[in-house]
């Protein structure tokens, strides 16, 4: 009797904790630690995981096909988003993932959710469009599910554009729209990924969660994911993966390159050089890897560790 009382009082205690955070806006820093809880590395004042920017740029000069495998392996199969239009294509943008999340407008949310945002201290001068973006900081690309709405779902505009470049140096991911495509361009730095633009104001919208789970189309999005953009889709990358990703990444990169190099000089069989690599290949990789032009941010540990694993 005692254990099932003691029971029934943790369920009403997490239910109400659970109501307390529906009521929010914004997540709180716990709430945004509780959803991140697999990163173990310094985090930001909101919760998000705070990516070190070493590793973000690294992540720059990985491919879409690189971040898929590697996700897929550690059993993220939902994590590529594609078919966009973007701004600027030929660019690729990395950072750090600050969410929101749009709702068609209904007066009876709309009038909660503005009394919420006043009892936060959030902006009451302007559309409520701009909550999300009052709290971006250096490094955070802005992603918010707008359901894809394109006529009168404009979730930006230039001078939005411009502010939002300004805290943050990088773009935008939006599930929906935006308006002043012609200006935005001309923003240097800025970039976007959006579903549509249109000339029409933003409206019967509301922002009904920042810094919470969002889905942008097939990917389920988390505050702090490490965001990788380029002209062949958007990739969303828990933060506890980004850094092994990274290295992997890099990895599979310089073996490709050198297997090219083995192919055009034909000294071995295509097989030898796709498949298992034989001592002697793995002894002409490590001699390969040690005059390499570039500076490498893998070790030479790194790579025995890698060929030493079964299947090289």
């Amino acid at each position: 009797m005692i254990k099932r009382t003691l029971l029934l009082l943790s369920i009403i205690t997490l239910s109400g904790g659970l109501a307390a955070r529906a009521q929010r806006v914004g997540s709180s820093p716990e709430y945004v630690k509780a959803l991140t809880a697999d990163w173990k590395g310094e985090r930001l004042a909101d919760g998000r995981p705070k990516i070190p920017d070493i590793v973000m740029e690294r992540l720059a000069n990985c491919t879409l096909e690189q971040i898929w495998g590697y996700l897929g392996k550690k059993g993220y199969r939902n994590q590529v988003e594609k078919n966009w239009i973007i701004l600027k294509p030929g660019e690729t943008m990395t950072g750090r993932a600050v969410t929101a999340q749009f709702m068609p407008m209904r007066p009876d949310l709309d009038s909660l959710v503005r009394a919420q945002g006043k009892a936060e201290g959030r902006s009451q001068k302007g559309g409520i469009n701009i909550w999300p973006i009052d709290i971006l900081t250096k490094g955070d690309i802005y992603v918010a599910d707008g359901f894809g709405k394109i006529k009168d779902g404009t979730l930006i505009g230039s001078s939005l554009g411009n502010a939002i470049y300004g805290k943050t140096g990088k773009g935008v991911i939006f599930y929906g729209s935006v308006r002043d495509m012609q200006e935005l361009k001309d923003t240097k730095g800025f970039n976007a990924w959006v579903k549509g633009h249109d000339p029409s104001y933003i409206k019967d919208m509301t922002p009904t969660s920042i810094n919470a789970p969002i889905r942008i189309g097939d990917v389920t999005v988390l505050p702090g994911d490490a965001v990788f953009a380029n002209e062949y889709g958007t990739v969303f990358i828990p933060a506890h993966l980004v850094e092994g990703l990274v290295s992997a990444s890099e990895m599979t990169a310089l073996r490709d390159e050198f297997e090219r190099v083995l192919l055009q000089q034909g000294k071995y069989p295509s097989g030898e050089i796709h498949g298992d690599w034989s001592d002697k290949i793995k002894g002409e990789f490590r001699t390969w890897v040690g005059k390499y032009p570039k500076k490498l941010a893998i070790t030479q540990k790194d790579i025995d560790s890698y060929l030493a694993k079964e299947g090289h």
